[in-house]
């Protein structure tokens, strides 16, 4: 896939994107958040600030210093990790503003790996208004719907900007890698069923909290459909010569991986694992898999 990794702006700085639309870099870049959370603030005089970010100090600090002067009507969050959503609570104290959102869907549904295989769930994440699919948020010269996108995380909401044709496409998709499907909280049917859904609208353009913005995304949500489908097929190739562990499957599928991405390549395999099985196609054997005939 042809990522685009070129994004290059200082963190900390606002940056106007349309006439609706400016964003903010967190100071947090790393294995899963690439240069950093992309915090988006929608509407001019009156905003709604999607992503708000770590709860870092000096990250809440710039935040009041680039919204001073601006009222914020509303908080919105795609998920619950922890790159995502702490701040909320800190942008509602300064602000007033309600938090939208859905909390974790259950207390035992993160990773046994949690933060390894990809930011860690904000526990405390508490919303003022739960979202649901198809709800429209009313701001002050925008709207937003909420679009539900299961996959990434049970939690997971895109928002979308109809007057300029964007969504808001969170983690659910990336401008600079595949996202994370860690089980028993990601779930790679959900995932692809969610791309499918978001390639059967018409946005223009989306705008990921991690990466650059992506346009004509009916084109990328299919190679990222194609990629998964490719990952499948491989695993189904590979258990077609005998039984294997996740771990003999991540090395051969993920081949030269840096250290710090091992856990998240077998996750990967556990989620495509889970989904065969799901189909009825692999079952567990021993402390591997095999090839159900």
């Amino acid at each position: 896939m042809n990522f685009d990794r070129s994004l290059d702006i200082p963190a900390g700085l606002e940056v106007r994107l349309s006439p609706l639309v400016s964003r903010v870099l967190a100071p947090n870049p790393g294995p899963f958040t690439f240069k950093g959370t992309g915090v988006y603030i929608v509407g001019n005089q009156s905003v709604a600030v999607i992503d708000p970010g770590p709860a870092l100090p000096g990250h809440i600090d710039n935040l009041k210093r680039v919204l001073d002067g601006r009222r914020i009507s509303h908080i919105l969050v795609t998920h619950t990790h922890r790159d995502h959503s702490p701040a909320a609570a800190l942008l509602k104290s300064w602000s007033g503003a309600p938090i939208y959102g859905l909390p974790l869907q259950s207390p035992t549904a993160a990773n046994s790996e949690e933060g390894m295989v990809d930011e860690a769930h904000d526990h405390g994440f508490v919303p003022d208004i739960l979202v649901q699919d198809g709800m429209r948020i009313q701001g002050d010269g925008f709207a937003l719907e909420c679009v539900a996108t299961p996959g990434h995380t049970a939690n997971h909401i895109c928002y979308a900007l109809a007057p300029e044709g964007a969504l808001f496409s969170g983690d659910h998709v990336m401008g600079w890698s595949t996202s994370v499907i860690a089980p028993p909280d990601g779930d790679m049917g959900a995932y692809l069923a969610s791309l499918e859904k978001l390639k059967a609208r018409d946005d223009r353009i989306f705008y990921p909290t991690h990466g650059s913005p992506i346009v004509g995304p009916r084109e990328w949500l299919g190679q990222l459909i194609d990629h998964r489908r490719m990952r499948e097929s491989q695993i189904v190739d590979a258990l077609a010569g005998g039984a294997l562990t996740v771990r003999e499957l991540a090395e051969r599928l993920y081949p030269g991986i840096a250290p710090a991405l091992r856990s998240a390549a077998a996750q990967q395999i556990v989620a495509h694992l889970d989904h065969l099985r799901s189909r009825d196609r692999v079952a567990p054997e021993g402390g591997g898999w095999r090839l159900k005939i």
